[in-house]
């Protein structure tokens, strides 16, 4: 952002004047940013400033993905990184509108996709969550991208980061997420720690929990733990 030329510095002032996220201008800012680019190509002066990233997974996403390829070798297919725009599509009755929801999952991905080995149908969403979900504007993205989910009616589960997992327990935790086990036995990963504390399960669902920030009421900027499948399910649990 520092590096951005002056007239968006401006153009953000403004955006923030009117009241828009932090999120929605980014968002803005890239598509004008793609326009232009579009509109360079047109005019005769394409532009390819790209290069191969070395870093297309973390080394905890890979550590992870490691994991998981065991959990899940022998019932579905994995992929990473995957776009929503590419999962899900709105259905308003309003074509403008349509955009207008496309718009704000396009530039959203999500970290591990199940699909059926033998249709590709998706059948789960894998968020694997570090320290930086703890933040606020994370938080405010997680609900949004569940609510998403939800909506959709594509299980979605938020798994924490850790040193190590158990292929087995991941594989029936998923499985059973996926309604694949519904009769077996509840199943989860191992819990981990983040700082210090050991992650719950949701007292409801059974689900691991997000560590969140009230926004709003008598206990805004108090930390509690949140059900992963918010909306879907609203269990909570206090910070101890």
């Amino acid at each position: 952002m520092s590096n951005e030329p002056k007239q968006y510095t401006l153009l953000r002032r403004l955006l923030k004047a009117i009241g828009l996220s932090d999120e929605r201008i980014d968002e803005l800012i890239a598509t004008i940013q793609a326009w232009l680019a579009d509109d360079n190509q047109e005019s005769g002066k394409p532009q390819f400033p790209y290069r191969l990233r070395d870093d297309f997974l973390s080394p905890a996403e890979l550590n992870f993905y490691r994991a998981l390829q065991t959990a899940v070798a022998d019932w579905a297919m994995l992929f990473t990184k995957v776009n929503l725009g590419d999962l899900f599509y709105a259905s308003t009755g309003d074509q403008g509108q349509n955009q207008a929801y496309r718009n704000r999952i396009s530039r959203k991905h999500l970290d591990f996709l199940l699909c059926d080995p033998n249709t590709l149908r998706p059948l789960l969403g894998i968020e694997l969550d570090d320290s930086s979900h703890n933040r606020s504007d994370r938080q405010q993205r997680d609900q949004f991208v569940d609510g998403v989910f939800a909506a959709a009616g594509l299980p979605l589960v938020h798994v924490r980061v850790s040193h190590s997992y158990s292929p087995d327990k991941l594989r029936a935790f998923l499985r059973r997420t996926a309604a694949l086990d519904n009769g077996a036995e509840s199943a989860r990963p191992d819990k981990t720690e983040e700082k210090g504390t050991a992650v719950p399960h949701c007292p409801e669902c059974g689900a691991p929990m997000v560590l969140r920030t009230a926004q709003k009421g008598t206990n805004a900027g108090n930390q509690f733990w949140g059900c992963a499948q918010y909306p879907r399910c609203r269990g909570i649990s206090p910070v101890q």
